[in-house]
């Protein structure tokens, strides 16, 4: 099942996606929509798009976007990284012999029918990054950090007790399947549209006070990052640092890795829109304004910089028994309490 042409013509980036799967080469990226969506009178998908080796027993990394139906800038880029690796594959052996050993998942439109409305909330009023069964126990931001009030305001949980949306528990379910196996899985979830800096943010979105248990492996990827990239200028931190939220996914899969031994690390990426508002005031005039670089030049400097970061992920992922165990733990938890929970 296919959606409507006619939504396609309305959704570029959907249309892309299914020109990658109709174009690929079938031994090389696989495909499935997770879920169909009700738009209207129209179903939308929740694609799934994977390269590499299908072992549950290879490392997994996951790039995720288009959680926030306005933010598209997300989606452009792990569509851009995407079609990158394709080309790649074509004439670059290094990187066949890599997907021996490692396994990529793409889900780069979580929230079709919020994409194809312009809204943050899916088409239920729902927001799919605070539909989690899972409430923070310390002070949220008001209504931002998530409320059951109406979905006519944003930030809406859904009603209590309520399974969670389609798009949630698509996303939760691959997770669960696909990911958790894995000895080790890293996930980088692409979100615009708070701050001047592009930052990376690791769990708890729930607790100023309550460390992750690992702590330690976030701290030491932080530090190979830094050190193999010293000029690049992400802030890395827990979200925690500049709110909290009620229902946050991926608290809630974090929290469900740990009854599986393996070790899960999913960090957010958050475009800092706010300079490209400081550059284009004007945008503003346009809802998209707030999250997405309206200039082309300033589009096409944004896809292209975060293929670093992708591309370190992806490399830290296949490389992780060389630095995941051989680090000082003492060291590195005190250096990470020091630097986040001080």
């Amino acid at each position: 099942m296919r959606a409507p042409s006619t939504i396609n013509r309305l959704f570029p980036e959907l249309e892309q996606i299914e020109a990658i799967i109709q174009e690929s080469n079938a031994t090389s990226l696989t495909s499935r929509a997770l879920c169909w969506v009700p738009c209207g009178d129209d179903l939308l998908p929740v694609y799934a798009l994977t390269l590499g080796n299908r072992d549950p027993g290879v490392p997994c990394v996951t790039y995720v976007a288009g959680v926030h139906g306005l933010e598209r800038i997300g989606t452009q880029v792990v569509i851009a990284y995407l079609e990158g690796l394709l080309e790649r594959l074509k004439w670059d052996r290094i990187f066949a012999d890599i997907l021996q050993r490692v396994r990529i998942n793409f889900l780069p439109i979580v929230n079709p029918a919020g994409m194809l409305n312009n809204t943050r909330a899916n088409s239920q009023g729902v927001d799919l990054m605070r539909n989690a069964p899972l409430d923070s126990h310390e002070k949220t931001i008001l209504l931002a950090g998530g409320h059951r009030i109406s979905p006519v305001l944003p930030w809406y949980r859904g009603k209590r007790n309520e399974p969670m949306q389609l798009e949630a528990q698509a996303l939760c379910d691959f997770i669960a399947q696909e990911v958790f196996p894995a000895p080790f899985s890293l996930v980088l979830d692409c979100h615009s549209g708070f701050g001047f800096r592009n930052q990376i943010w690791f769990p708890y979105a729930r607790s100023r006070l309550e460390p992750i248990k690992h702590l330690k492996e976030v701290c030491y990827l932080r530090n190979l990052f830094m050190q193999t990239y010293p000029h690049q200028d992400y802030l890395f931190e827990p979200q925690s640092q500049h709110y909290l939220v009620h229902g946050d996914l991926w608290d809630y899969l974090y929290l469900q890795s740990l009854e599986n031994g393996s070790t899960f690390l999913p960090l957010t990426l958050e475009m800092g829109s706010w300079r490209w508002i400081r550059k284009n005031p004007l945008q503003l005039r346009q809802l998209l304004g707030l999250y997405h670089p309206i200039k082309p030049h300033r589009l096409n400097r944004v896809l292209r910089s975060h293929l670093i970061l992708m591309e370190f992920l992806l490399h830290a992922t296949l490389s992780y028994q060389n630095w995941l165990d051989r680090s000082d733990a003492k060291q590195l938890e005190q250096q990470a309490l020091a630097l986040w929970y001080p």
